[in-house]
């Protein structure tokens, strides 16, 4: 189901809690959402749509993937940047890192491992602060 973009700040700076199986729904509605808003959007977090659960949806190049309760393993290769996001106005300048190593639970609820490289990188990670309630 398509959801509003949440752009209450208060709300975002929250952090998210643990998903369970019980919130796989989310996997649909952020993936509706997503392609609603595909035209200024690669990514997006459970918060986003009003849900403070630890879901995010990156968007691979070819594809879209949906991790629940992902963890960022590792990082290496920082660079600056600017970000915008759909719940704010503007862009801000954040530091990112070219690779990374993250685990989650899929759609399916089976652990993943995963090593992104470039701009799904940089995606996952705008996601993963949202989890955490840091707002880029």
């Amino acid at each position: 189901m398509i959801k509003e973009i949440v752009k209450d700040t208060f709300f975002l700076a929250q952090k998210s809690e643990e998903a369970t199986e019980a919130d796989l729904y989310l996997a649909t509605d952020l993936q509706d959402t997503l392609n609603a808003n595909r035209e200024n959007c690669v990514g997006m977090a459970a918060n986003m749509i009003g849900v403070k659960k630890r879901a995010i949806i990156v968007n691979m190049g070819l594809g879209d993937l949906v991790m629940f309760n992902p963890v960022l393993t590792n990082k290496s290769v920082p660079f600056d940047t600017k970000e915008s996001c759909l719940s704010l106005v503007g862009s801000r300048s954040t530091r990112r890192y070219q690779k990374i190593d993250v685990t989650f639970m899929d759609k399916n609820w089976n652990k993943q491992s995963l090593t992104l490289t470039g701009l799904p990188a940089q995606i996952c990670q705008h996601e993963l602060d949202h989890l955490e309630g840091i707002i880029i």
